[in-house]
C-alpha cells in the first residue's frame, strides 16, 4: 500500500455489485410488462372513450331531431286552424294531419267550456279512449288550456298513461291550441302525442338500430322507449327535452365494453419493438456514461493528487483512534518526516517529548467535540520538525465522511505560521524602537526648554550664594546678618528644589516602562504630561486650559503611549502658535475631553494657529515628514500608530476663527472600560472641576 496516497473508499460488497449489475435486465423485464399491460390498458380506454363520445354525439343529434319534430308538429297544428275554417273543413284537416304524422293520434276541437264539439282519431292506432272515456282524463288537458289562454300560446300537459282495450298502452301528453275570433276565445284545439310513436318517428332509422332510445322522467321512471334491441348499460347518454315538462332523452347503446383489440397483434409488436429500442438505448447510455464516469473519475484522481502535491498547505488524516492514515507532501516537507515514517503512527514524531501526554489528552477532547458537531475553529500548537526544531502551526479539522455517509476519521489543515511569528515579532520590536525614538526626539526638542527654565533657579541659586559668602566675608555676627543668611539660605534651597522638579518630570517620562492596557481615569493622563506642557508654554507665553467636565469613565488604554500622544499634540499646537507669531493674547492651548459616546471619550487639543496647508494636509501623518528643519517627521505619524492600536481614530478638522478663536483641532478616541458602558454611569473617584486654567 502506498501510504501518501488518499485513503480509499471500503469495496461494495460482491452481491450488492451482482444486484447492480441485474438491475438493468430486471428493469427491462419489467418495462416490457409494464409496456403491455399499460397497451391493453390504454387501448381499451380508448375503444371505451370513443364509443361513449360517439354515444353522446348521437343524443345530441337525436334530442334535436325531436325538439325538431316537435316544433313541425306546432305549424302543422296551426296550420288547421288557419282562415277559420268550418266544423267540416276543420276535420278534413284535421284527417289530412293524422294521416301524415303518425304520433299524433287524436285531434279534438272544444268549445269555450271545454266540451268536445268535434274529434278526430288517427286512422292507424286503435282509438285511444275506448277502454276509459275522455271525460274522465280531462284533467292534464284543462290545465294546458288554462296555460295556453294564459300565455296566448300552445302550451303542453304532463305525460300520462292511456290503457287500451288489448290491456296495454303508452304515455301521452296533450298539446292545447286556442281559438281567437275577432280578439274573442272561440274555443280550444287540443291534440294528443303519442311519446313512442314520437321517438320512432322522430330517429333515424341506422339509430334505432344501434341504440335504446327512452324518455325517462327525473325520478328515473321510463315514459316511452324506442328501438330494436336493448342497450346494454356501458355507454349511456342523457339530454333534457322540454315536452311539456322537462323529460330526460335517455340513449343507451347496445355496445358493450370491448373484449377484443381489432389491431393488437401490431399494437403489441410495435410496442413491444419500441420498448426494446428504448431499453437498447438506455443500456447503450448507461455503458456509455459508465466509461465517462470512470474516465473523469480518474482525471479527477490525478487532479486531486497534482493539486495535494502542489499545496503549501498541509494536509493531514486520522482514524477514529487518531492514527495517522495520509500525509500529503507539503505536510511530510513541513516537519521533515517521509510519509512512510507518518503513516500508522499512534504518536506522531512531530510531536514534542515533552508534550505527548498533553497533547493526547488534548486529541481526545478536540476529536470527541468535532465528532458530536460542535463549531470548528482554528487552533495552534507546537510540531516538532526531525532536526529537533519547534515551530508553531495553525490547524483546522473536520470529520472525514466516505463515499458512503460514513464517518471513518478526521482531515486536518495544517499552516506554519513560524515565519508569520516571526515577522509579526519583528515588526512589533521596529514599532518599539520606533516609538522609543519618537520619545527621544520629543525629549531632545525639550532640551532648550529645560535650559531656559533651569537657568532662572541656578541664577537665583547663584546670587544667594554669593550674597551669603560676602556676609561671611564680612563677620558680622548680628541679629540682621543671621536673617539675611538664612533667608539665603531657605531662597538656595526652593530654587533647587524647583530646578529638581523640572529635571524630575522629564526623567519620568523619559524611563517610564512600557505597560499593558488598562483602566486609567482621563484625569490622570492630564495630570502626567501637563508639568511638561507649562514648560514649553511658559516659554513661549501660551495660556494652557484644561476643559475636563466631571463624571467621565475610565478609557483603558497604554497610560505611557497615550501621554506620548497627548505630549506630542500639545507641543505641535504651541509650536504652531509660536512660528506664526500668534499675538500673545491669543496664545491659547485647549485641552479638552467629552465622552462623545457610551463606547468612546474624545481627547481633543485646539491651537489659535495658523493651521493647516492644504498641501501639508495630504502628507501630514506621513512618517518622517516634517515642516520644521530640526523635526525628524514622527510625531503625528507614531500618534496615530498608537491610537489605532487601542481601536480609536485620530484626525484634525480646521475650525473658524471668529466663531471660538480656535484655528485647529486634533482629536482622537480611546475606548470606555467595559464596566462603565454596561453601568452607563461614571466610576467612583472621578474629580476636577468643569474648567482648570493654567497661567504660563
Amino acid at each position: 500500500m502506498n501510504p501518501s496516497a488518499p485513503p480509499a473508499s471500503p469495496r461494495a460488497p460482491r452481491g450488492l455489485s451482482a444486484w447492480r449489475r441485474a438491475m438493468p435486465w430486471a428493469a427491462l423485464v419489467a418495462l416490457l410488462a409494464v409496456a403491455q399491460t399499460l397497451l391493453v390498458a390504454l387501448t381499451l380506454q380508448y375503444e371505451a372513450t370513443r364509443s361513449q363520445e360517439q354515444a353522446d354525439s348521437v343524443a345530441l343529434g337525436v334530442a334535436a331531431d325531436i325538439r325538431q319534430a316537435v316544433a313541425a308538429d306546432l305549424q302543422a297544428l296551426q296550420a288547421v286552424l288557419w282562415d277559420h275554417p268550418a266544423l267540416p273543413q276543420w276535420r278534413q284537416r284535421a284527417g289530412d294531419l293524422l294521416g301524415r304524422r303518425s304520433h299524433i293520434v287524436r285531434l279534438e276541437r272544444r268549445d269555450p267550456q271545454m266540451r268536445i264539439v268535434q274529434a278526430v282519431d288517427a286512422p292507424f292506432h286503435t282509438p285511444l279512449f275506448s277502454r276509459i272515456p275522455r271525460d274522465k282524463m280531462d284533467q292534464d288537458v284543462e290545465l294546458a288550456c288554462t296555460t295556453a289562454l294564459r300565455d296566448g300560446s300552445p302550451s303542453y300537459s304532463r305525460s300520462y298513461f292511456v290503457p287500451l282495450r288489448s290491456g296495454l298502452g303508452y304515455e301521452v301528453v296533450d298539446i292545447c291550441i286556442p281559438v281567437l275570433s275577432a280578439g274573442e276565445l272561440d274555443g280550444f284545439m287540443t291534440a294528443t302525442v303519442s311519446l313512442p310513436q314520437l321517438l320512432e318517428n322522430a330517429v333515424r332509422t341506422d339509430v334505432l338500430g344501434a341504440y335504446e332510445l327512452s324518455f325517462v322522467e327525473a325520478d328515473g321512471t321510463r315514459l316511452a322507449r324506442a328501438g330494436r334491441v336493448r342497450g346494454s348499460g356501458v355507454y349511456v347518454a342523457e339530454r333534457l327535452i322540454d315536452v311539456g315538462q322537462p323529460i330526460k332523452l335517455r340513449l343507451d347503446s347496445v355496445a358493450g365494453s370491448p373484449r377484443v383489440i381489432p389491431n393488437l397483434a401490431v399494437a403489441l409488436v410495435l410496442g413491444l419493438s419500441l420498448a426494446l429500442a428504448a431499453v437498447v438505448l438506455l443500456l447503450v447510455r448507461d455503458v456509455r456514461r459508465r466509461a465517462a464516469a470512470e474516465s473523469a473519475l480518474a482525471e479527477a484522481l490525478a487532479f486531486r493528487k497534482a493539486m495535494e502535491d502542489s499545496l503549501v498547505t498541509g494536509l493531514r488524516a486520522r482514524d477514529l483512534d487518531g492514527r495517522v492514515t495520509y500525509v500529503n507532501p507539503a505536510f511530510c516537507h513541513m516537519v521533515g518526516f517521509s510519509a512512510e515514517e507518518l503513516v500508522g503512527s499512534a504518536v506522531p514524531p512531530y510531536w514534542p517529548p515533552e508534550k505527548t501526554d498533553q497533547y493526547r489528552g488534548r486529541q481526545a477532547v478536540r476529536l470527541g467535540a468535532i465528532a458530536r458537531e460542535q463549531p470548528r475553529e482554528g487552533f495552534e500548537t507546537t510540531f516538532m520538525r526531525k532536526n529537533g526544531e519547534r515551530f508553531d502551526v495553525l490547524i483546522f479539522e473536520a470529520p472525514l465522511v466516505d463515499g458512503s455517509g460514513v464517518h471513518t476519521g478526521w482531515m486536518s489543515a495544517v499552516l506554519d505560521v513560524s515565519e508569520q511569528r516571526r515577522i509579526e515579532e519583528i515588526s512589533r520590536q521596529q514599532q518599539e524602537r520606533l516609538q522609543a525614538t519618537a520619545r527621544l526626539a520629543t525629549v531632545g526638542e525639550m532640551a532648550s526648554l529645560l535650559s531656559h527654565e533651569l537657568n532662572q533657579p541656578l541664577a537665583a541659586i547663584a546670587s544667594y550664594a554669593a550674597g551669603s559668602l560676602n556676609l561671611m566675608r564680612d563677620g558680622r555676627a548680628d541679629a540682621d546678618s543671621a536673617a539675611l543668611l538664612e533667608q539665603a539660605t531657605l531662597r538656595i534651597a526652593e530654587q533647587a528644589e524647583r530646578a529638581g522638579r523640572v529635571i524630575k518630570s522629564v526623567h519620568d517620562f523619559v524611563r517610564r516602562r512600557e505597560q499593558a492596557h488598562e483602566p486609567v481615569r482621563c484625569e490622570l493622563l492630564i495630570d502626567a504630561v501637563l508639568p511638561l506642557v507649562r514648560l514649553q508654554a511658559r516659554k513661549s507665553g501660551t495660556r494652557v486650559e484644561v476643559d475636563l467636565p466631571p463624571g467621565l469613565p475610565r478609557v483603558v488604554c497604554d497610560r505611557t503611549m497615550v501621554e506620548q500622544v497627548l505630549l506630542n499634540l500639545t507641543r505641535n499646537g504651541i509650536q504652531a502658535m509660536e512660528e506664526a507669531a500668534t499675538p500673545a493674547a491669543q496664545r491659547e492651548l485647549v485641552i479638552r475631553m467629552r465622552q462623545s459616546s457610551p463606547r468612546w471619550v474624545t481627547f481633543s487639543v485646539v491651537d489659535r494657529g495658523p493651521g493647516v496647508p492644504a498641501d501639508v494636509a495630504k502628507r501630514l501623518f506621513t512618517p518622517f515628514f516634517t515642516t520644521r528643519r530640526e523635526g525628524m517627521g514622527l510625531g503625528l505619524s507614531v500618534c496615530r500608530t498608537v491610537i489605532e492600536q487601542h481601536g480609536g481614530a485620530l484626525d484634525y478638522a480646521t475650525a473658524n476663527a471668529a466663531a471660538d478663536g480656535a484655528a485647529t483641532e486634533f482629536r482622537f478616541t480611546l475606548p470606555v472600560e467595559a464596566a462603565a458602558r454596561r453601568s452607563g454611569a461614571a466610576p467612583a473617584g472621578s474629580r476636577q472641576p468643569a474648567s482648570l486654567r493654567h497661567p504660563p
